[in-house]
């Protein structure tokens, strides 16, 4: 990363990010009124030309901003077919190389966490940042022969990132047509993970349980952590040289490597959310790396932990059976706070439809002992079911919240699962978990 755009300031008040990300808002204005401006006279402007201008304005703010608003892009990037080109192109950069601040603010960081400079914790410290996302940048260092990968937390991201939900909560709301009373329990699930990916002491604590209950995996590797040399706002790695998971995909790769990284991918997952039930909720391809045909597992800071007794409710729509039993199925439905007890006539009928219509084509890959990801049909149809219904008169006046807070990290991973697995393009062996399968057999 160049050093000449790092940044030697973050807005830290809910006033100054309000303005800034007002200030964006008038500068995509004035871009359409160039726009048109142009066409009116004659000249050259494209539509293409007008995206590409707005996306680079939006993403400069949020970059700039950190926080909220640039993880809220690293999440928008992860769809594919949510965002116009122009804008995916932009926010795909807050995956892992977000314009980083300026050295004097990590040595204040330092300062404060552990009362020393960088270079009196290691032999060499990058004054650049190596990499740079939504909450921290990372830093390369060494001490004693060994290479170090030291995230470092933006100053003030986590007493921003309320304000940040509170600036942005509007704008979703009005994009999506929700009523807050609606999501409200889940704007909460989601400050609740955001504000833990603030915490590095807890993520160390993940992060070296989780490596620790699941390096048996085959291809699945972890780097090794360093708690003496980390703090709540410095977190300590071994650096670790690889290709990360989007790039790897877009490579020339054969066909039988991509099947070796997305079924370790798929193992990875499944350990997790079927048997540790706890899993790493944030699988965009900057926190994976490929070195040497194995997966590289990077940054524990957003996990979730499931219970039991949720757990059995939100999986029991594996059991390929659930759907041809009606009351079954709509006793699941009630479980999981799907279907309320003030749904009735057609209105209850249409969720009832539309959600067997969702458990039978999610459910898909469990359905055989192998999926092929790398048929676009799949992806499409998952796609195609989420338009039909976003502008589906009957689904838009279906009122009240709908299903368990808990379900949108569940959802969201599985999402990130089948999106990477489709950009690998990888047949993977799939199948019911063990947990389940005794369950439906």
């Amino acid at each position: 990363m160049n050093s000449q755009n790092s940044q030697d300031s973050i807005e830290s008040t809910p006033v100054t990010r309000i303005a800034a990300l007002a200030g964006a808002g008038v500068k995509v204005g004035v871009n359409y009124l160039k726009h048109y401006g142009r066409r009116a006279v004659g000249a050259s402007s494209t539509d293409a030309e007008l995206q590409e201008r707005n996306a680079s304005t939006v993403y400069e703010t949020f970059s700039r901003l950190k926080g909220g608003p640039l993880k809220l892009a690293q999440m928008l990037s992860i769809d594919s077919n949510l965002l116009p080109e122009a804008y995916l192109k932009q926010f795909a950069k807050a995956q892992y190389s977000a314009p980083p601040l300026s050295y004097p603010l990590v040595v204040r960081t330092f300062r404060r966490e552990f009362g020393v400079e960088p270079s009196a914790l290691f032999d060499t410290f990058s004054q650049t940042a190596a990499h740079g996302a939504s909450i921290g940048q990372v830093h390369r260092a060494s001490k004693a022969g060994r290479e170090y990968a030291v995230k470092v937390q933006y100053p003030g991201v986590a007493d921003s990132l309320r304000s940040d939900i509170r600036v942005l909560k509007p704008i979703a709301l009005q994009l999506l047509g929700l009523k807050e009373r609606d999501v409200q329990e889940y704007l909460k699930e989601v400050e609740t993970r955001l504000l833990e990916e603030t915490d590095y002491a807890l993520e160390l604590k993940r992060s070296m349980e989780l490596s620790e209950r699941c390096k048996h995996l085959t291809n699945v590797r972890f780097t090794e952590y360093f708690p003496t040399l980390s703090s709540a706002r410095i977190l300590t790695m071994a650096w670790v040289e690889g290709v990360t998971l989007d790039k790897f995909a877009d490579s020339t790769a054969t066909q039988e490597a991509r099947d070796v990284i997305g079924q370790a991918l798929w193992d990875f997952y499944a350990h997790q959310v079927h048997v540790l039930r706890l899993f790493h909720a944030d699988p965009h391809p900057g926190n994976f790396l490929v070195k040497d045909g194995q997966l590289w597992v990077l940054d524990f800071g957003c996990a979730k932990q499931l219970d039991d007794h949720f757990y059995q409710k939100q999986f029991r729509f594996l059991d390929p059976h659930l759907v041809e039993d009606s009351a079954r199925f709509e006793s699941a439905l009630m479980d999981l706070e799907i279907l309320l007890p003030t749904d009735k006539g057609p209105e209850r009928e249409r969720i009832i439809e539309l959600c067997a219509q969702s458990v039978s084509l999610l459910a898909l890959p469990f359905r055989n002992e192998s999926f092929d990801f790398g048929d676009p049909l799949f992806m499409r149809a998952v796609y195609e079911m989420g338009e039909e219904n976003s502008r589906s008169e009957a689904t838009r006046d279906l009122q009240g919240r709908r299903g368990s807070p808990h379900s949108v990290y569940v959802n969201r991973a599985f999402f990130g699962l089948y999106s990477l697995l489709t950009r690998l393009r990888a047949k993977v062996r799939t199948g019911l978990p063990e947990a389940l399968r005794a369950k439906v057999t």
